[in-house]
């Protein structure tokens, strides 16, 4: 069985992305229904840091200028950690990533894409930080590259970044 693609229709370009369901069975399931249920529909990249990653998905975000954006997750609550010893996959430049809020089982809707290899991120490491990669870029990395690049204040576009649609191919 092959792993699902997903299309990534932004403001500034496509990209699409490898979904890890069969590795990261519990983040990639909820990734996609999510996707399939259209909750990131119109939402906005909400944090972009460059050299570091662009983050997404969260439900204030739809509104670019909300001052609650980066605090909201998904309708149906957080998602257990996902750690299986047989995906210790890194945060490599393209892969997408769960975010959290720092304590354990509070990842979500919101997820980052690193455009660096932030190693340091990796759940099978020492420190606080765990944050499980359950996808990677496969087509269109100028376009992470372009929104990397997107002027900030505040690690916040200054010009909206919007994901039009995500949608699973085929």
């Amino acid at each position: 069985m092959s792993n699902p693609v997903v299309v990534f229709d932004t403001s500034l370009g496509e990209f699409k992305a490898e979904i890890f369901e069969d590795k990261m069975p519990v983040t990639a399931g909820n990734f996609l229904t999510l996707v399939n249920d259209g909750f990131y529909d119109g939402l906005h990249f909400h944090r972009v840091i460059p050299n570091f990653m662009i983050q997404f998905g969260c439900p204030h975000s739809k509104d670019p200028n909300s001052n609650q954006a980066g605090t909201g997750g998904p309708p149906h609550g957080t998602i257990p950690d996902e750690h299986p010893d047989d995906a210790k996959i890194s945060n490599e430049p393209g892969t997408l990533s769960m975010a959290n809020t720092g304590q354990p089982n509070s990842g979500g809707s919101q997820f980052f894409i690193n455009t660096v290899h932030n190693d340091y991120l990796d759940w099978f490491t020492d420190g606080p930080s765990k944050h499980p990669v359950f996808g990677k870029i496969t087509d269109g990395l100028d376009v992470v590259a372009k929104i990397e690049k997107t002027p900030c204040s505040n690690d916040r576009p200054n010009e909206p970044v919007q994901v039009i649609s995500i949608r699973v191919e085929g």
